[in-house]
C-alpha cells in the first residue's frame, strides 16, 4: 500500500494548493483498491451490485432458432423464384414446444413469436405481408424480404461456455435479466461497500433539534445517505459531531473500525476551527487539497487505518458536486466495477456563461430537446453554493473544464447527467 507522499510523487505538476480536477482523480484512481470479499446473492437482490468473476453462459441463448415474430415459416430458397410465393400451410407451430411435422416443397407452418423453427425452414413470412387464398393456403409477393428473415438464430445473444457478462460489470436491470436467462437463481457479486458518514461543526443542527441563531440545519446527511444508497454502498450513518476534539477522535476511530470508506462533510476549509483537520492528521495519512473548481475547493483525502477519508466541504451543493466529481468515481472502483468513467452528453448552450481558464467549474444546468431536435442546456440561475434547490432542479451539471474559457450562447458544452447517481 503506498502512502500518499509516494502517490503524489507520481504525479507530475502535484501541487496540493492548487490541484485540477483531473490530478484529483488520478490520484484517487492510484489510491483506492477494491474489496476482495464476495458473496452469493439471488438475482432479486444483486440490482446495483458488482459481477466478482465472470459468469459462463450455461445455455445458448435463444436454445434453437425461432421465430421473431407471428407468421409462416417456409424454406427461404422458393424466395429465388421471385414473383409471387404461395404455401400450403399444413400446420401450426406453438411458443413452448416443437412442431412434429414434415414439410414438403412448396409448403409452410403457420408460426407464432418464440416458437421454434421447423427442420428445414429458415424464413418466416410475416402474417400482414400475406393473403389468404383459403384456410390452407397464402400468397404473397418474394421482394417484401431476403432468405433467413425474422429467424432467431440458436445462441445469437448468448452461447453455451462463453463469458455472459464480465468481473467487474454492475448490475443494472438489463444485466439481472440476463443473468435469469441462463437460468441462473444467484450471482456471484462483491461484497457491499461499506461507508461511515458525519457531519461537523457546532453550527449543525439535526432534525428535531429547535432553531438557534446562527445555526443550520444539517442537509449534508441526507443527501449523502442518498447519494451512498442509491450508489448500493453499506451506509453507517454517524450523525452530527461537534467540533470537540475528543467526539471527532471517538467518531474516526469507530468509522475507521466499521468502514472502507469515511466521508466528512465540514471542517476542511481555511480558517475553520482546525479540530476536524487536526484529527484527521493525527490519527491517519491525510492530505488537505486546495482544488481548482468551483463549487468546492477544500478537500482533503487519505487513510485512516485501512479505511479511505474523503473530508468534503461543508456546503450543500459543493458536498454534491465534489461527491459526484471525485467520490463516485472512487467508490465504485473500490467496489470492484470495471466500467470506465460516467461519460458526458454534449449539449448546446442556451446562454452565454463566463469562465476564466484554469479550474473546472461545474454549473447546475437543465438539459432538455431543443426545438431542432438537438440537446441543449441552461442553467438554473443562481449558482451560489449553498443554494441546494438549485441541484433539485437541475437534471445535471454543466462541466466547463480547466483550461476553457468564456462559453457563448450556441457553444457546445460537457454535461454530467444526474440519471442514476442522485
Amino acid at each position: 500500500m503506498k502512502s500518499l507522499a509516494e502517490i503524489a510523487a507520481q504525479l507530475q505538476g502535484y501541487d496540493p494548493k492548487a490541484l485540477s480536477a483531473d490530478a484529483v482523480n488520478d490520484f484517487l484512481a492510484r489510491l483506492v483498491e477494491p474489496v476482495r470479499e464476495t458473496e452469493d446473492v439471488p438475482v432479486m437482490e444483486a440490482l446495483g451490485r458488482v459481477v466478482a468473476r465472470d459468469i459462463v453462459s450455461p445455455i445458448s441463448v435463444p436454445p434453437h432458432d425461432n421465430s421473431a415474430m407471428d407468421g409462416f415459416a417456409f424454406d427461404g430458397a422458393l424466395l429465388a423464384a421471385g414473383g409471387t410465393i404461395a404455401l400450403d400451410v399444413i400446420g401450426t407451430a406453438f411458443a413452448g414446444k416443437a412442431w412434429q411435422g414434415t414439410v414438403g416443397p412448396g409448403q409452410g407452418v403457420k408460426i407464432m413469436t418464440g416458437a421454434i423453427m421447423p427442420a428445414g425452414l429458415d424464413t418466416v413470412v410475416p402474417q400482414e405481408f400475406t393473403q389468404a387464398q383459403d384456410d390452407k393456403r397464402v400468397t404473397f409477393p418474394a421482394d417484401t424480404l431476403r432468405r433467413g428473415d425474422n429467424r432467431r438464430l440458436k445462441g445469437e445473444d448468448l452461447q453455451e461456455g462463453k463469458p455472459a457478462l464480465a468481473a467487474g460489470t454492475r448490475l443494472g436491470p438489463a444485466a439481472c435479466g440476463l443473468v435469469a436467462s441462463l437460468g441462473l437463481a444467484r450471482v456471484p457479486v462483491f461484497r457491499k461497500l461499506r461507508v461511515a458518514y458525519f457531519s461537523t461543526g457546532d453550527e449543525i443542527l439535526s432534525l428535531g433539534e429547535a432553531p438557534r441563531e446562527g445555526a443550520v440545519y444539517d442537509s449534508n446527511r441526507y443527501t449523502v445517505h442518498g447519494l451512498l444508497t442509491r450508489l448500493g454502498c453499506e451506509v453507517i450513518d454517524m450523525g452530527v459531531v461537534r467540533d470537540e476534539p475528543a467526539l471527532l477522535e471517538a467518531a474516526f476511530r469507530e468509522a475507521a473500525a466499521k468502514a472502507d470508506a469515511i466521508i466528512t462533510s465540514g471542517g476542511v476549509s481555511v480558517g475553520e476551527a482546525d479540530y476536524t483537520k487536526a484529527m484527521m492528521a493525527k490519527l491517519g495519512d491525510v492530505a488537505f487539497w486546495r482544488i481548482a473548481m468551483r463549487p468546492g475547493r477544500p478537500m482533503a483525502v487519505g487513510r485512516i487505518g485501512s479505511s479511505v477519508l474523503f473530508g468534503l466541504p461543508g456546503n450543500p451543493v459543493a458536498v454534491m458536486v465534489t461527491f459526484l466529481a471525485f467520490v463516485r468515481p472512487a467508490l465504485l472502483k473500490m467496489m470492484g466495477a470495471a466500467a470506465p468513467a460516467q461519460p458526458y452528453l454534449r449539449a448546446r448552450s442556451a446562454e452565454a456563461m463566463r469562465k476564466k481558464p484554469g479550474r473546472t467549474e461545474y454549473q447546475r444546468g437543465i438539459v432538455s430537446t431543443g426545438k431542432d431536435g438537438q440537446l441543449e442546456v441552461r442553467t438554473t440561475g443562481n449558482q451560489g453554493s449553498g443554494v441546494l434547490s438549485s441541484m433539485v432542479q437541475a437534471n445535471g451539471l454543466i462541466v466547463l473544464h480547466h483550461a476553457q474559457g468564456n462559453v457563448a450562447a450556441g457553444d457546445a458544452v460537457d454535461v454530467l447527467v444526474f440519471d442514476g447517481a442522485i
